[in-house]
């Protein structure tokens, strides 16, 4: 069952998966094959994950979205679009953001015992 921080975290995280996939486009690199294809197959892949996850119920699917970003803080250097600036730094900060929203949301969730 997942707890209102929760659910915030997995709309926040649906945000920005749909920012990613549209951003080569609004960002203006959609001229790089390998930072568009990314961006588009992992922009959807968070927005689709988050969504099932508000939709169900669960939780269980904030590893998928830590992996997400750690990939995606990876990506530029990896698929070596690093020279693209605004391609590395919208992977980096969705990565960043998406990774940080699954980690706080896989944290213990903490009672007030008063």
């Amino acid at each position: 069952m997942t707890t209102s921080a929760q659910r915030w975290q997995q709309w926040a995280s649906f945000t920005l998966g749909l920012w990613l996939a549209l951003s080569p486009w609004a960002a203006g690199y959609a001229d790089n094959a390998a930072a568009t294809g990314n961006a588009v197959f992992l922009g959807l892949g968070v927005a689709l994950g988050s969504h099932f996850q508000l939709a169900l119920g669960e939780c269980s699917g904030e590893w998928l979205n830590l992996g997400a970003g750690a990939w995606l803080m990876a990506a530029p250097f990896v698929l070596g679009f690093v020279g693209n600036g605004v391609a590395t730094a919208t992977s980096v900060s969705v990565g960043t953001f998406v990774a940080v929203l699954a980690g706080s949301a896989l944290a213990p969730v903490k009672q007030d015992l008063h």
